[in-house]
């Protein structure tokens, strides 16, 4: 069901009135039923991958925690010394170990099979992904990794875990929650709130709007740019093409992740946020930190820091230390382990050469920059710099979005050696008086598409955009946009809901394109 169908909607509704109409105690059952329903709805065969990752998971769970019980068991039985306590702890250790490996191994080996089975083979069409498998099978690895390291006890009720990972405003697209933070929420008693549903609703239009007036007004013409080779494009036009996907790409995600957290809200449940303005970060780094938050903060958990502080690396680190210095040394195996991460962020995006590509370069530029930080330093102070500087942060802002959307170049242009040249025109052969001639003949084809609606669409987008850029800067400055335009001297919630609505149903007038979320394919 598309978030913007009435079906969803009627869905949405019902769920509602019967999650606030019932006593406290079958909350969470009315969500759970509400799940089940979505995905059956969804595709039959869906509901067999969903089970048996949620199954599998939780009962690895409970036989984790079945060896930590016998190990405090014999451990308060015996009477040993420090060394047999700790051989003793070592021996479980291994037990539970091994239940996790072939937890991780078998859930990832399913998600991997449907996402890539058919490059292995060969084929030129792949399987057709269940519906949420990338975010469920992420999540549910995470509670069992979480399980593994005490973080909490295993959930002993099989319907309260698989309420967790089938979660259905989560599953098109994330985010990738945590257990100790959704369950709680789920437990305690939920009243209706109706500032809580005006908020969530100017949330969900919000979202909408960045989908519909921004996302989907620019997916054909990007796609005119970059699905066809043009020998004869000026490096203007390319330019225009990347800065239009780098609009889609965050209206797409971030509106997709808006609508997400809106509806879950409306059941006042609260996700964790997935975008916190990345085009406003100061460094590749800090992009990463605002971009699909989720998913960064779990490859930082899961698989950074455990990398990263392996007995090996740290050695390495020790290593690199006494031969280079202190900061190599300290710097050099997070790098490593952030060109891994990004390396793997890329090959779950897919395993075509562009997405591997575009990982690999993330990771090596973070890593690069870390590592040259020391010398940033230096030439900003022998230059009497100020960094800290009004300037200096707009310097930052600027060299780090044009540092984002090179990376978007191997991202969205799947051919390599199209990549490429297109790259070097854009530096090479920019020609701004050609953008003209290029726009008519690529983008505005009348042989292709009606210009006016290539036009009217490119309008509302900007429109769109505009509105989503001052509403990053207000957020940006730590303002609470709800309490903007609902205090006391700011009566403009109906107008910026009304101001949502019209450029949403004025989008339909001029699409071309009824595409899904991007996210959705990952």
């Amino acid at each position: 069901m598309d978030f913007f169908s009435l079906g969803y909607i009627l869905f949405v509704t019902v769920c509602l009135f019967l999650y606030y109409r019932v006593s406290k105690e079958y909350q969470w059952k009315i969500l759970l039923l509400g799940n089940a329903f979505f995905y059956l709805v969804s595709g039959k065969w869906n509901i067999i991958f969903i089970l048996t990752t949620s199954f599998s998971i939780y009962l690895g769970g409970i036989v984790i925690a079945r060896i930590s019980d016998r190990f405090k068991e014999e451990k308060k039985k015996l009477k040993l010394n420090r060394d047999e306590k700790k051989a003793l702890k070592k021996k479980y250790q291994k037990y539970k170990r091994i239940v996790l490996y072939l937890l991780v191994v078998f859930n990832f080996g399913i998600l991997s099979y449907m996402k890539y089975f058919h490059i292995v083979m060969g084929l030129n069409k792949g399987l057709v992904l269940p519906l949420g498998i990338s975010f469920y099978t992420f999540q549910a690895v995470g509670y069992i990794i979480d399980v593994y390291g005490d973080k909490y006890p295993a959930e002993r009720n099989f319907a309260k875990f698989i309420l967790f990972i089938s979660f259905f405003p989560q599953l098109i697209q994330g985010p990738i929650n945590r257990y100790d933070k959704l369950e709680p929420q789920f437990s305690k008693e939920h009243a209706f709130d109706y500032e809580n549903f005006k908020k969530s609703m100017l949330l969900i239009l919000y979202g909408l709007m960045k989908k519909y007036a921004i996302a989907n007004m620019l997916s054909d013409s990007i796609s005119r740019v970059f699905d066809y080779e043009h020998t004869d494009a000026s490096g203007a036009l390319i330019v225009f093409g990347i800065l239009m996907y780098s609009a889609q790409q965050y209206a797409d995600f971030s509106g997709g992740i808006d609508v997400v957290l809106g509806v879950a809200r409306l059941f006042d449940i609260e996700m964790m946020p997935n975008f916190r303005q990345p085009y406003f970060s100061v460094s590749l780094g800090d992009f990463w930190r605002r971009w699909h938050i989720s998913l960064g903060a779990w490859m930082r958990d899961y698989v950074f820091y455990p990398f990263a502080l392996t007995k090996t690396m740290q050695n390495f680190g020790k290593w690199c230390g006494k031969r280079f210095g202190k900061h190599f040394g300290r710097v050099l195996p997070a790098g490593i382990a952030n060109i891994l991460v990004f390396l793997i962020v890329g090959i779950w995006h897919g395993v075509s050469l562009h997405y591997v590509l575009w990982g690999l370069y993330n990771g090596v530029v973070i890593a690069i920059s870390d590592l040259a930080q020391p010398l940033f330093d230096s030439i900003s102070a022998k230059l009497n710099i100020n960094t800290q500087s009004g300037k200096m942060h707009i310097f930052r802002i600027v060299r780090t979005f044009i540092i984002v959307n090179i990376g978007w170049y191997f991202d969205r242009i799947e051919d390599f050696g199209r990549c490429m040249r297109y790259m070097k025109k854009s530096f090479t052969q920019f020609e701004i008086r050609a953008f003209s001639e290029d726009l008519n003949d690529i983008i505005l084809n009348p042989d292709v598409v009606k210009p006016i609606y290539v036009i009217g669409g490119m309008c509302i987008s900007v429109i769109g955009i505009v509105a989503v850029f001052i509403i990053s800067v207000l957020k940006e400055k730590e303002k609470d946009i709800y309490v903007l335009l609902t205090g006391r001297k700011h009566i403009f919630y109906e107008f910026a809901a009304l101001f949502l609505l019209i450029l949403i149903f004025s989008s339909f007038i001029f699409t071309t394109s009824t595409g899904g979320f991007l996210y959705a394919n990952f």
